[in-house]
């Protein structure tokens, strides 16, 4: 866990730059990782079809009591997916279950061909729903505790709208991904020094595996902490998604699938994939970006985002609105530990102030 005092706790940027546009196709993250040579298959290449398939059966993993015969994607409509990114294995990191240190909440409209995307700070404050009792902790342990289901049920409840699909990868896996590509660009929009690697502000820079997670990982430089990680992060993806469809090699194509099949797992299966591809790639047209707005604080010590009520309020009302559902008032353990707290000030970041959890049964 992050619990250096001083360095988690920099101030979040305004709500004024909640709300932006870049230009992510988001179902592209979630199709075209598995689907990334479409074109060939388009061709009647039986082999790399076949390829595709069994690569999207590996990763397949359902959430509990999911069925087999998803109607939603068949008939259109609005969807939620939990898009994750764990950290393990790579550059000296060993840990078994990775947390989730990436996790954006993404609706698909097709109809209005319309994606928002709304990032959740991996230092938010969070009940573990499925886990027993009041477990209070950083969102970004619920995937490391209970996998993608605790994971999607969580951030379900802390933003008070539903999620049906979820897909996450490795980021240390990310390293081989990258290699295998032979390589990506990225316009660095910070100029710092990490890991022995040097990245200077608007130089077009060529990364190999290990550059791009040296890349993604610095944040205590960063202006925006950890929010400026998330944007570099988003960034490699993109790079990724943009680089694989060029890719003809069919060496270098099965190396990319082996690392795909060892680093991404997601309750789409092949045919959902297919299916997002064609019906929901319009949704692409228009995309919002977002995220939740915390205040820094400690709870035992460690560094925490807390997101207020109104915040929580506005980023389920989004959703909500998003997936053509009607708002509705949250109404869950964040915002009752909110109402315990009336000393606590959301205006200012509270380095010194220590957020009080009440009737908790465990709090790390």
């Amino acid at each position: 866990m992050d619990d250096d005092k001083g360095k988690d706790l920099k101030q979040a940027p305004d709500h004024k730059h909640h709300h932006h546009r870049r230009h992510f196709h988001v179902w592209r993250w979630i199709s075209n990782i598995i689907l990334v040579i479409a074109l060939f298959v388009g061709g009647g290449a039986y082999y790399l079809y076949h390829t595709l398939r069994s690569t999207a059966d590996h990763t397949y993993i359902p959430l509990d009591g999911q069925k087999s015969s998803d109607l939603i994607l068949k008939k259109s409509k609005p969807i939620s997916i939990l898009l994750m990114g764990t950290d393990t294995g790579a550059l000296g990191r060993t840990e078994t279950n990775g947390r989730s240190d990436t996790m954006i909440v993404a609706t698909l409209n097709p109809s209005k061909k319309t994606t928002t995307m709304v990032s959740i700070p991996r230092d938010t404050m969070a009940k573990m729903i499925g886990y027993g009792g009041i477990n209070i902790q950083k969102i970004n342990a619920a995937y490391s505790i209970g996998g993608a289901d605790m994971a999607v049920k969580t951030t379900t409840s802390l933003v008070s709208a539903p999620i049906r699909y979820y897909a996450v990868i490795n980021m240390g896996g990310l390293e081989k991904i990258v290699d295998s590509l032979g390589g990506i660009k990225v316009t660095p929009t910070i100029s710092f020094n990490n890991s022995g690697y040097t990245f200077t502000k608007g130089i077009s820079t060529d990364l190999n595996g290990k550059m791009a997670l040296a890349y993604i990982r610095m944040r205590y430089d960063d202006p925006k902490g950890d929010y400026g990680r998330q944007d570099r992060e988003r960034q490699v993806i993109t790079a990724v998604i943009k680089t694989a469809p060029a890719l003809s090699n069919l060496t270098k194509f099965e190396q990319l699938m082996n690392q795909v099949q060892s680093n991404f797992r997601t309750n789409l299966s092949f045919d959902d994939m297919v299916t997002l591809y064609s019906k929901y790639k319009d949704a692409g047209k228009h995309v919002k970006q977002d995220h939740l707005q915390g205040v820094g604080a400690y709870l035992n010590g460690s560094s925490y985002q807390i997101a207020s009520t109104k915040e929580l309020q506005r980023i389920s009302n989004l959703l909500n609105q998003s997936l053509d559902l009607p708002m509705r008032a949250v109404n869950n353990e964040e915002t009752k530990q909110n109402t315990l707290n009336p000393q606590f000030n959301w205006n200012v970041d509270n380095s010194n102030v220590e957020y009080i959890i009440h009737g908790a049964d465990q709090v790390n």
